[in-house]
């Protein structure tokens, strides 16, 4: 399993290339905000000889979803979203004029994903975890034979996401994470959607929010 990690926009947030076929691959959000993050991205494709086979995408805040569509424009792939309310999606034009971005909903309706839902592509099998209290759409995906979890702004290296955006709670996202991410196991290593991997047990060790 092999994993590739792309830090983007004016946020750094990071977008993440998994594969284990490397003519099969799966894209975890896309936050790309300029044409050299989206060269650098095409580049890292062509030369690892990588598809990519599907996007997922964690929530639909501005800073995740910003590349989608100039994305969608060079890669035919089907895009994966946790729809538990639409207004993130649907407001995406909004959120990025708020933070000063021009920037279009991007033309493609998301197939929708549901808790504990399989995804399956190649070898890699992806379990879905709806993990809000960041976003109410936010989820984060565990692939269980390589010991890794996509925490999107769920659980960052000592840290956890903000909760002052539209529906944050910082009650039900501490509970998301004991309930969903916590039981996983110590050895799992996190790869969050901004700053640098962890690890489950590190977390339950050293992030002040989980003590």
């Amino acid at each position: 399993m092999h994993i590739q990690r792309f830090e983007v926009g004016p946020f750094a947030q990071n977008t993440y290339l998994l594969w284990d076929d490397p003519k099969h691959a799966l894209l975890i959000d896309a936050g790309f905000s300029n044409e050299k993050e989206f060269n650098t991205f095409f580049e890292f494709l062509a030369t690892h000889h990588i598809e990519v086979d599907g996007i997922l995408l964690t929530h639909a805040h501005v800073d995740h979803i910003l590349g989608l569509q100039r994305l969608l424009q060079t890669i035919d792939s089907p895009v994966y979203h946790f729809i538990e309310e639409s207004f993130l999606w649907e407001n995406f034009e909004h959120q990025a004029r708020m933070f000063g971005f021009s920037a279009i909903l991007p033309s493609v309706n998301p197939l929708s994903l549901t808790h504990n839902q399989i995804v399956k592509l190649q070898n890699i099998e992806i379990k879905v975890l709806y993990t809000p209290g960041h976003a109410p759409d936010h989820c984060s995906f565990f692939v269980e034979n390589a010991g890794l979890l996509l925490s999107g702004d769920a659980l960052f290296n000592e840290s956890i996401g903000r909760t002052d955006l539209y529906k944050g709670d910082l009650s039900l996202l501490l509970n998301s994470i004991r309930q969903e991410l916590l039981i996983l196991g110590d050895q799992v290593k996190v790869y969050p959607g901004h700053g640098p991997a962890t690890t489950i047990g590190h977390e339950k060790l050293h992030n002040p929010y989980l003590g």
